[in-house]
């Protein structure tokens, strides 16, 4: 009878622990990471300039990704786009996180053009279009830049989201 109530402690205590969230991963430390070749579009016809929207040019491309994790929701590595740029990626709490400078994106009436910040950040999604599916082949999120306050003359910030999409390539 000891037996039985040992084991069913045990029991209790590991479903108390799923309850409060503390993750009992499933996968192996290599399957953490974001790894392999993925089809990223940036959707311009949901397109919002400062809240506005209005299209903008669509952006599809490959890109090659690379991670290492020392956690289920805490990795880092290197994003390669085949439209000729790489970034730093990374992972905290369960949202990817890629941030890289684009060059002359902003231009001005006089000829010159500013720097633009962009961001992407996304997560896994499940087919019915809930968060948090570890083992998904679908990440969703937004693609985000802005220019410098100041640019061009104008203090207020050029700001552009579009909805992001990123399949893992079989």
């Amino acid at each position: 009878m000891r037996g039985l109530r040992t084991v069913t402690g045990w029991l209790v205590a590991a479903g108390a622990l799923q309850c409060v969230g503390v993750p009992a991963p499933a996968r192996a430390a290599d399957d953490w990471g974001l790894n392999g070749t993925f089809t990223a579009t940036s959707n311009g016809e949901w397109a919002r300039t400062n809240d506005v929207f209005h299209d903008e040019k669509s952006v599809r491309s490959s890109w090659v990704i690379a991670t290492r994790c020392s956690y289920p929701t805490e990795c880092t590595g290197t994003v390669t786009s085949d439209a000729g740029w790489s970034a730093p990626i990374y992972q905290t709490g369960g949202m990817w996180y890629v941030k890289r400078t684009v060059a002359n994106w902003e231009p001005c009436p006089d000829g010159t053009a500013a720097d633009g910040l962009q961001v992407f950040w996304f997560q896994p999604m499940t087919p019915g279009g809930e968060a948090g599916d570890p083992d998904s082949t679908t990440l969703l999120g937004e693609d985000q830049t802005t220019g410098p306050s100041g640019a061009c003359g104008r203090s207020l910030a050029l700001f552009v989201n579009m909805p992001f999409k990123l399949v893992k390539q079989h």
